[in-house]
Formats: C-alpha cells, structure tokens, sequence
C-alpha cells in the first residue's frame, strides 16, 4: 500500500446506511498486502459496525473470521478477544463525533462514542488497544484507522495521544470522503480535516510489549533553558498589554533563569532592546515592532 491512499466509494462492502463505515477496499488491501500468496489464520474486526469486515472476508475467502462490535452484543472493554489472531483490524469512534447508540437504536455504559471527556475516551481506547495487542500471536498485526477531530476551536491528534503498543510498521494517511463538513463553507482560514491515519503495528516479541506514550508539559519560558533574551523580553512586553518600561521588564525578568546568574540584568535587558529590530521605543516605553 502506497503511504498516502485514497478511497472515493466503500465499494459493495457491509451497510451502506451505517455511519462511519470505512470502505472495504481498505480492510480487502491490507489483507492481500501482508496475506499474498495466503490467508490469516484467524481474522478479527473489531468495532465492526455495519458489516464490512465481514462482507470482505466472505469475498475473499477466508473463512475463519470474527467481527465483533456492541451491534451484535460484543463489549470492548469487558469481553474478552479471541485469542490466536494474525490479523485484526479496528476502526474504534472518534470520540463522540458520531454517536452509534443512535445507529444501535440502544445505549450501552461502554459505547466508546458516548459523551465524556476527552482523557476518559483516551483511556478506554487504551485499554481496548492493549486488549487487542496481546490476544496476537507473534508476529500478528493490528490495523487501526483513525481520524483527527476538532471540537469547540481545539485540534485532537488522537494517534498522538493514545498509546502505541507493539513496533509501528506503517503509518498511511488515507483521504476522507463523504463527511458532512463537505457541504458546510467555512469563512475565514479554518482548513477542515480531510484525512485519516491507518496505523499498522506488529508484534515481534511474546512476553516484551514496547509502549510508547505521550506526555504535555506545561513549562514556563521563564525559566527555560532554550528561551533567548530577545524571547523573554518579548514575552515581558505582550504579557503587559504590548508596552513596559525597562524598569517593568527588570521586575517581570529579574527572576527568570537567565537572571540568576547575571549581576548586570537591567544592562543586558537595555542592551537586548537597543540591539533588537524587533523592539522599538515610543517615548518612556518599549513595544514590539514585527515587521
């Protein structure tokens, strides 16, 4: 499969009406992709939604195939995955974007497209990824496709902020088609999401699992160890509504790291001023000037 794939129909795979669907030429190609002169031993689909794991199994042959999915009774992150698996394929929600209660016609605690917080959704599809990592057999593979989402004005990178489990053997961006953002025009420079990621992890070893995680760190350019004086004293200006004194900015950065070790701070920070474009003085104070 190339690195950047785009599918425009689902072809004649699993419930058309079913929202969500992936298209099955997606799930068809990873199997003849890893599967050439085979078939998998065991295929699973997990969060199989409308059927099209199944209708690509059906065509292809392959016989011993488990779709999986609260449709059919199936919970995440309660039951147990059969294990033995050489292939598993996931197309988990993205968060709440599309409720599948409503394409259920039922609620279920469990729904992974429930309403709730963000780090709640992380940590369960965590948990379903872990699942899924150690029912494999070595050398088996976990498929997952998955979107970005943007809520309220702020971007979620969802491959970014769940766990990895197992070694990534290949990351494809996959062109999204048919969303309802579509048909909505956007004013200003809003660009909308039009892509999704098919991550492909395999497993290599029987006992070690490698994990990889991501952390956010709040750090203060106070005290950093990369930040410039140019960049404090920028900072300092726009932190006081775009102008300061020098003697405002010796008392905003007097305690910044770059200070502790400097017995001249007021010189450096008029030194800094003088010697920056970026900074100019109107009157008693300094305001940036970007250009």
């Amino acid at each position: 499969m190339n690195s950047v794939v785009s599918y425009k129909d689902r072809g004649n795979y699993g419930n058309s009406s079913y929202r969500g669907n992936c298209s099955g030429k997606i799930i068809r190609d990873l199997i003849l992709q890893f599967f050439p002169n085979s078939k998998p031993k065991k295929f699973i689909e997990i969060f199989s939604g409308g059927g099209t794991g199944r209708d690509v199994a059906k065509e292809l042959g392959i016989n011993n195939s488990i779709h999986l999915d609260l449709i059919n009774g199936w919970d995440a992150l309660v039951d147990e995955i059969p294990s033995g698996s050489d292939l598993i394929f996931s197309h988990p929600p993205y968060w709440d974007i599309i409720k599948y209660q409503y394409q259920r016609n039922s609620y279920n605690a469990n729904d992974l497209s429930n309403q709730m917080d963000y780090e709640d959704f992380i940590k369960k599809l965590n948990k379903v990824n872990a699942k899924i990592y150690c029912s494999l057999v070595r050398g088996g593979r976990h498929a997952i496709l998955i979107g970005d989402i943007r809520k309220q004005g702020k971007y979620y990178s969802i491959i970014k902020d769940m766990n990895w489990y197992g070694d990534l053997e290949s990351h494809i961006i996959k062109i999204q088609h048919n969303c309802i953002s579509d048909n909505r025009v956007y004013s200003g420079n809003f660009i909308p999401i039009r892509h999704e990621h098919l991550l492909i992890f395999k497993k290599r070893e029987i006992w070690i699992v490698n994990i990889k995680q991501s952390t956010e760190i709040r750090a203060n350019i106070l005290y950093s160890n990369t930040a410039t004086w140019r960049d404090i004293i920028q900072a300092a200006i726009q932190s006081v509504n775009g102008k300061a004194t020098t003697e405002q900015l010796y008392k905003i950065l007097k305690n910044s790291k770059k200070a502790r070790n400097n017995n001249f701070v007021r010189e450096k920070i008029r030194q800094t001023l003088n010697a920056n474009k970026n900074f100019k003085k109107i009157n008693n104070e300094w305001i940036l000037c970007i250009e």
